[in-house]
């Protein structure tokens, strides 16, 4: 006897296509990197877009070739129609960067400082020192001190924006190296990681250069008619 066959599914039953009922969203840096666009993202219902986070580097917002190794990490926090607005939430470096400064014969002291920012973020900074030469615990002890004095100073003194601003130029760093001298001359500090544990007050302002305004050009003065030569009289 011949098995029995498997009853077929039902004519006309159709399967959903779950990516047609999705939308794109376009996602928007804060307004500390001007609302730049920064990526899209599908979903079918705008509530699961907030929460999602991406990563986008500092060159892909500023063009600049010497900052593809700095992450910056945003948030969304809201959706405005098929805009999703994101927050700030930290920076990272790329993992090949720290491999390249940390090579043979060299010291990596990591630190790690928590600060309040002078709008009340309350922001944590990982620090990662190179030196030449080994370290005694009682300089790195030394130096730890002097990296979270320093920081909380700042902290006290600059808005999140002033202090993220410093961390993509490179100038927090420098000024945690001078600080440093008193205790071990350091060779190099790199503000290795980032994170906001808590917000602030308000927005961040932008720490981005304003675009600058298109020139319009004045509209090309006409030309008169060329008169046309009068013809020579004729001569008696």
């Amino acid at each position: 006897m011949a098995p029995a066959k498997k009853p077929k599914a039902a004519a006309g039953r159709k399967v959903k296509d779950k990516w047609k009922a999705k939308e794109w969203y376009k996602i928007h840096a804060p307004r500390m990197f001007n609302e730049a666009e920064v990526g899209e993202t599908p979903s079918a219902d705008p509530d699961y877009v907030i929460g999602r986070t991406v990563e986008v580097t500092v060159q892909d917002l500023t063009g600049d070739f010497s900052k593809m190794h700095i992450k910056l990490k945003f948030r969304v926090a809201s959706v405005d129609g098929y805009d999703a607005k994101t927050v700030f939430i930290g920076h990272d470096l790329t993992s090949d960067y720290v491999r390249r400064l940390t090579r043979r014969r060299k010291t990596k002291t990591d630190h790690v400082v928590d600060i309040t920012t002078k709008d009340g973020f309350v922001y944590r900074i990982k620090t990662m020192s190179i030196a030449e030469r080994r370290i005694q615990s009682s300089q790195e002890e030394g130096m730890r001190a002097v990296i979270g004095e320093t920081l909380k100073k700042i902290g006290a003194e600059r808005t999140l924006s002033e202090i993220v601003k410093d961390i993509v130029s490179g100038d927090l760093a420098k000024e945690l190296a001078r600080a440093c001298r008193i205790v071990i001359p350091i060779k190099r500090i790199e503000i290795r990681k980032s994170e906001v544990l808590k917000e602030g007050e308000g927005e961040p302002e932008s720490i981005m250069p304003a675009a600058e305004p298109v020139a319009e050009e004045a509209p090309a003065a006409e030309e008169a008619p060329a008169e046309e030569p009068k013809a020579e009289e004729a001569s008696e």
